[in-house]
């Protein structure tokens, strides 16, 4: 079929048809708009679920490996020469320092997280375009039929 067969084609529609077509259109592209902006979601939730379980990481091994690790690093700088007071000290600050560094990286991965741009985009150019179809007035016309009222 060409495009000349289908452009005669077209102007033999009704205006059910067109009606008709222009709402499966319709759904069909909010179809995709919203299959977009699952796929775009689903990306941020994902690189917020690598981030969640680092601090999750993070905070399990804050919680319990510090006592375990913290007395047995003490008391091996305390071997070394250096008073108990400060080796506990040295232990205190090492193990700050590392869950600093985790939580440095989460905070990291939650920062990559965005709303859904091209969903967005794509919305905003679809609304333009849908708030400049106006509809077709008709015209007014005496002779029209009307719903005859009894007199009772």
């Amino acid at each position: 079929m060409t495009a000349v067969d289908q452009g005669a084609q077209g102007a033999e529609r009704t205006l059910g048809q067109l009606v008709a077509s222009a709402t499966a259109e319709m759904s069909a592209l909010v179809h995709d708009e919203i299959a977009l902006a699952k796929a775009e979601i689903r990306q941020d939730v994902k690189r917020a679920g690598i981030g969640g379980a680092a601090i999750s990481v993070a905070g399990v091994f804050a919680l319990f490996s510090l006592p375990v690790l913290s007395f047995a690093a003490a008391y091996g700088i305390h071997n070394l020469g250096l008073g108990l007071a400060w080796s506990f000290l040295i232990v205190g600050v090492a193990f700050l320092l590392i869950a600093g560094l985790l939580s440095l990286i989460a905070v990291s991965k939650f920062k990559k997280v965005k709303p859904p741009e091209k969903s967005i985009a794509s919305m905003k150019e679809t609304a333009a375009v849908v708030s400049t179809v106006k509809p077709h007035p008709r015209p007014f016309s005496d002779q029209a039929v009307g719903v005859a009222r009894s007199s009772s």
